[in-house]
């Protein structure tokens, strides 16, 4: 999940979502429709702190911890939340000031001022946790709270993104005298100012949030309270929806459970879905530690030989489609340089590559993928390109799955040679799919430092307000991706949402980080 800026229709495509089984007519009933809602989702929070995550943990921080800028249902760029109002006031976009509403309060009745705001981004910076979001903020210079409402922020080059790192869950605030400045909060609660507080939390089995009665904000709450339950197994997910034990499920539906849940069956067991055209990728990390990984000629015969087509086809029955980009299609300055380079899969071409290099033995290489992240089908896509490299008589392929908090610290310490991701934006803006991955210290854990990328054409996209007009930057960045291969894109998926037909809302409540904003959901009276 860096992020930038975009006025990129996705984002209304991230907002309008269509309903595509079990709507019906209803009249609200207050009562009835605030109900407590239980929504299943696969992306358990790896930590309750902000400072030490920049992935699925999202989906809960969104929900109770409060970020000065945010974006309601429907926005294309951040609006005030805790903030009454914020500005560049130079041309130059590297002074950013904010002023913050009055009477701001985080759920335990400590003041969220200015300086609240200040203590919440610097920790984030001083932690600077291997797992967590500083690398978002590789801009900010310094922060100044010159009154009590009032916040400033001095970025180190011009940056015209960044009111969208401040609408992110990397900008969440929290409570000073809970959140020590230099390290990670680990008793599992939560202090913050958003729409709902966390009364209980149990680690992997559930987040029990209430309203939060001194929330000022722009959240709207169409009930008095949501379950989340974290399910390692989506199967037990889909029973758990059909057999009402919950109301809606997101994250983690493996393509045949998608299929199942639009079926007439489904239907007629009161479910339905709730599809989005979304900007979640999938794709392949390459560590050049590995000597064989280091090759870029084994880099580039595997970009050569993977089906993108069969992936999609026989793991994802459609509910994916290839990509052949890191930024997708729907986002500014999408390009499709893997295609232009490799083209179609040619197991001759590969083996040309590998030879003109002076390889001629099988590769030999480990595949490391994360067991209970992306769902179901992820054993079988990675079962799928191992059978395709090996098919080509040119790699040897092992596989190894593992827990998502394992195998994060195994990327994160360098452990494996090929791993793959999956990639949520921050928001939908090409900055946001090239930002991150390179660097020393980037989102994936494997130094990627291309120069120009880094020194030339990110600096200069960033000094556009108007982000279509950095789309040449964006377009030979790409290129510049495909021809390093130190990231393999696979694939672009939907996003679906199953519910039980008396819930209302689904189509209103993923924001452009495509985190579900549990205050959309509501129950019908009668459909």
């Amino acid at each position: 999940m860096f992020n930038r800026t975009r006025c990129l229709q996705i984002a209304a495509a991230v907002a309008s979502i269509s309903l595509l089984a079990g709507c019906g007519l209803f009249a609200d009933d207050g009562d009835a429709a605030a109900k407590r809602i239980t929504v299943g989702t696969m992306s358990a929070p790896s930590t309750l702190d902000p400072a030490a995550a920049w992935d699925g943990s999202w989906e809960l921080y969104r929900n109770v911890y409060q970020t000065l800028l945010a974006f309601p249902t429907g926005s294309t760029k951040p609006q005030p939340d805790a903030a009454q109002n914020c500005e560049f006031t130079d041309a130059a976009n590297t002074a950013y000031r904010c002023t913050l509403r009055k009477g701001l309060k985080f759920s335990d009745g400590e003041v969220l001022d200015a300086k609240a705001v200040k203590h919440s981004l610097d920790r984030i910076r001083t932690i600077n946790h291997k797992s967590g979001p500083a690398g978002l903020f590789n801009s900010l210079d310094k922060i100044e709270a010159p009154d009590a409402l009032t916040v400033v922020f001095h970025l180190k080059t011009p940056d015209a993104t960044f009111p969208y790192v401040l609408g992110s869950p990397a900008a969440s605030l929290v409570a000073p005298k809970e959140y020590p400045a230099n390290k990670v909060r680990q008793d599992n609660k939560v202090i913050g100012s958003g729409p709902y507080v966390l009364t209980s939390y149990t680690e992997g089995g559930e987040a029990v949030l209430g309203r939060n009665e001194s929330y000022t904000g722009f959240a709207n709450r169409q009930n008095d309270g949501v379950t989340i339950r974290y399910f390692a197994d989506s199967k037990k997910m889909i029973a758990a929806l059909k057999g009402k034990e919950i109301d809606a499920t997101y994250r983690g539906l493996s393509a045949a459970e998608i299929k199942d849940l639009q079926t007439p069956a489904s239907h007629a067991q009161g479910v339905q879905v709730v599809e989005n055209v979304g900007a979640e990728i999938r794709y392949l990390v390459f560590n050049p530690s590995d000597p064989q990984v280091n090759k870029p000629a084994v880099r580039q015969a595997i970009a050569q030989v993977i089906d993108r087509g069969a992936i999609v086809s026989k793991v994802y029955q459609g509910t994916a489609e290839p990509l052949y980009s890191m930024v997708p299609k729907g986002v500014v300055g999408h390009k499709t340089p893997f295609y232009d380079i490799y083209g179609n899969p040619d197991v001759a071409k590969a083996k040309k590559i590998l030879t003109t290099a002076g390889i001629t033995q099988k590769v030999e290489l480990t595949f490391w993928y994360t067991t209970d992240r992306y769902g179901a089908s992820t054993a079988d896509e990675f079962t799928e390109i191992k059978r395709q490299l090996e098919e080509s008589e040119l790699f040897k392929i092992n596989l190894r799955g593992q827990p998502w908090k394992t195998f994060q610290e195994g990327y994160q310490n360098g452990q494996y040679p090929v791993f793959g991701r999956g990639w949520f934006p921050d928001f939908p803006d090409p900055d946001n799919f090239i930002a991150p991955f390179v660097g020393k210290e980037n989102a994936v854990g494997t130094p990627y430092e291309p120069a120009k990328i880094q020194t030339e054409l990110l600096p200069k996209s960033r000094r556009e307000g108007d982000r279509s007009a950095g789309v040449r930057e964006f377009e030979e960045a790409q290129q510049i991706f495909a021809q390093d291969v130190r990231l393999l894109p696979l694939w672009q998926g939907k996003l679906y949402v199953g519910a039980r037909e008396d819930i209302a809302g689904a189509e209103r409540a993923l924001d452009p980080q495509t985190a579900m904003q549990m205050w959309e959901l509501r129950r019908k009276t009668s459909w």
